[in-house]
């Protein structure tokens, strides 16, 4: 994905192991917005929707998803999901 990032990647890829939900409920939403018609989002948006949804609309487990893993999800759906490429604007990632 991005390589020169290894230690931001090392962080998001055991905490998208340890908490799988998170990016259940990123392809959820966002396939969602697809759905209704959108033909572009902000990753924010999605992960703002999921702070939303597991602190005050549901009961359970919050998730705490760190800022710096928002640029990594919507790049990982773009991955996972080719055909969306281009959903999410993305940026370069500046070297941490």
């Amino acid at each position: 994905m991005l390589d020169e990032y290894t230690p931001l990647l090392n962080r998001f890829n055991e905490f998208n192991r340890n908490n799988p939900k998170v990016y259940e409920l990123f392809q959820r939403f966002t396939l969602e917005a697809i759905n209704k018609g959108h033909t572009k989002l902000s990753a924010w948006l999605i992960a703002n929707r999921i702070r939303w949804e597991t602190m005050i609309v549901t009961t359970g487990e919050d998730y705490k998803i760190s800022n710096d893993f928002i640029a990594l999800y919507s790049r990982k759906f773009m991955k996972d999901y080719p055909q969306y490429n281009g959903f999410f604007n993305i940026k370069e990632m500046k070297r941490l």
